[in-house]
């Protein structure tokens, strides 16, 4: 077992490596190395944990303080969410090798932990029993009140979280689900046409990757289409952690303002969408609250993760074209998809597990009250699934016991209208744009830093780079 808590102990920057995350206000870069310090010690965790605060209080908690403000917090503290290319940074695998299960120095006189081996991972996120989600135990440590909950099903314990799964988990079934397929396909030959009609490098994160899960998930919802800008913008701010923990806890804050108004109209009025069929179904079980909780962690778990997906997945399709060819060809995308969903593991990590009682992780004693942080992306490189796991090799058999939407009771509830919204894009981004490619060189690409959902904030391409840019006539 490694303690990263040890005076002095920092990671910082070794060298440049070719597509690397983009370092602004001193963001990591390349490989990263322990070495020895005089400066303040800080972690990873510390603006986790001040993210799910605000995110707890869904707003500025008051009387909240974090010893000198998270935005102010070195980048090399964050070194878990950072990435060298698509890969997490070596020193997570390096981690992972030496010592699985690591102390990590956090505030407020709480013990944590940063969990990166598959199996480690597996069992702290399958031990409902042996650790919490109910963010309650820690939040009253910090000065938060009960009233400040905001529900939802990833910050809550049995029985509450059966209840709240309970009525959700029938519109998430592949029968329920099935009757998107067909909306689905349109969205996503809708905005290929869109495409179509650009002249010059077209914006692939912001034509197709961020649209086609934004107007599947306001169509699952109810959700206006109208309201789509709004839907996205605070979609995306709430996971990017690199301009300081107010501005993602903000935008949680306005995403479930916007929920909550929408509640209160669709009761007086229910649509068509999952907030309708909860409010004619289940309304007498449900407040506000719970219902503006519950479409929150729809929006959580499946718009901004979804759109990564499918522009990450897409610049691995350009920069290893034989992985497309068989889609080309016909072939199902399936198999592509769920090593993508592995290789790629965009939640980088899992919500915090509070230990209930004293117990072992990888043979690591961990302490009641103590926080456990679980590292989905380097679980997911870990060499015990098969040899060669930092690259893509599609079929291999164990492909599909990736972690990338969790494990236990808190997986995904999204996961399967994830893979429907991918099986559909991928092979219809390549077959109508067979020769598109990056516009510029990948190594270049702005990827966001210190964010829970890794991405890109762009994806410019040439769709088709053997033949001019004709911009088609208009009426």
């Amino acid at each position: 077992m490694i303690d990263l808590t040890a005076t002095g102990t920092i990671l910082r920057p070794q060298s440049d490596t070719p597509f690397r995350t983009v370092a602004n206000n001193g963001c990591l870069e390349g490989d990263v190395q322990m070495a020895t310090a005089g400066t303040t010690r800080s972690s990873v965790l510390l603006r986790v944990l001040g993210w799910i605060a605000r995110r707890f209080a869904g707003g500025r908690a008051e009387g909240l303080s974090f010893g000198g403000g998270l935005s102010m917090l070195p980048d090399r503290s964050l070194f878990p969410l950072f990435r060298d290319g698509l890969d997490p940074v070596p020193a997570v695998g390096s981690l992972r090798e030496r010592s699985p299960v690591s102390r990590l120095p956090v505030p407020l006189g709480i013990r944590a932990w940063l969990v990166t081996g598959y199996e480690p991972v597996r069992a702290v996120l399958g031990n409902a029993d042996g650790f919490s989600n109910d963010f309650g135990r820690f939040a009253a440590r910090i000065g938060l009140t009960a009233a400040q909950e905001p529900g939802g099903l990833g910050m809550t314990d049995p029985p509450m979280h059966t209840r709240l799964r309970r009525l959700v988990t029938p519109e998430f079934t592949m029968h329920r689900l099935a009757r998107l397929q067909p909306r689905i396909d349109v969205i996503v030959a809708e905005r290929l046409e869109a495409m179509s009609r650009i002249s010059g490098p077209v914006d692939l994160w912001q034509e197709f990757a961020l649209p086609v899960p934004t107007l599947t998930i306001c169509e699952l919802l109810g959700v206006p289409y109208a309201d789509r800008e709004s839907v996205q913008r605070f979609s995306t701010a709430r996971f990017d952690l690199g301009g300081g923990a107010y501005a993602p806890l903000d935008a949680i804050g306005e995403s479930r303002a916007y929920l909550l108004d929408l509640v209160g109209r669709q009761r007086r009025e229910p649509g068509d969408g999952l907030i309708g069929s909860l409010i004619r179904d289940h309304g007498g079980e449900l407040d506000d609250r719970e219902l503006a909780g519950l479409a929150d962690g729809v929006l959580t778990g499946g718009l901004e993760t979804s759109a990564s997906m499918l522009a990450l997945g897409a610049l691995v399709l350009m920069t290893q074209p034989e992985l497309a060819d068989p889609l080309r060809s016909g072939e199902p995308a399936d198999a592509l998809v769920e090593e993508l969903l592995r290789y790629l593991t965009v939640v980088q990590v899992a919500f915090p597990r509070f230990a209930v009682r004293d117990l072992e992780v990888a043979g690591v004693p961990i302490k009641a009250g103590d926080v456990v942080m679980c590292s989905l992306s380097a679980a997911d490189r870990d060499g015990v699934l098969g040899p060669g796991m930092d690259r893509i090799e599609v079929g291999r058999p164990t492909s599909r016991s990736h972690l990338a939407f969790g494990h236990g009771l808190h997986r995904c509830v999204g996961a399967e209208l994830a893979r429907m919204e991918l099986r559909t894009a991928y092979p219809a981004l390549v077959r109508r744009f067979p020769a598109m490619r990056p516009a510029v060189d990948p190594a270049s690409l702005p990827t966001r830093r210190a964010s829970i959902v890794f991405g890109l904030d762009a994806l410019p391409v040439t769709l088709d780079p053997g033949l001019p840019d004709i911009t088609p006539e208009s009426d």
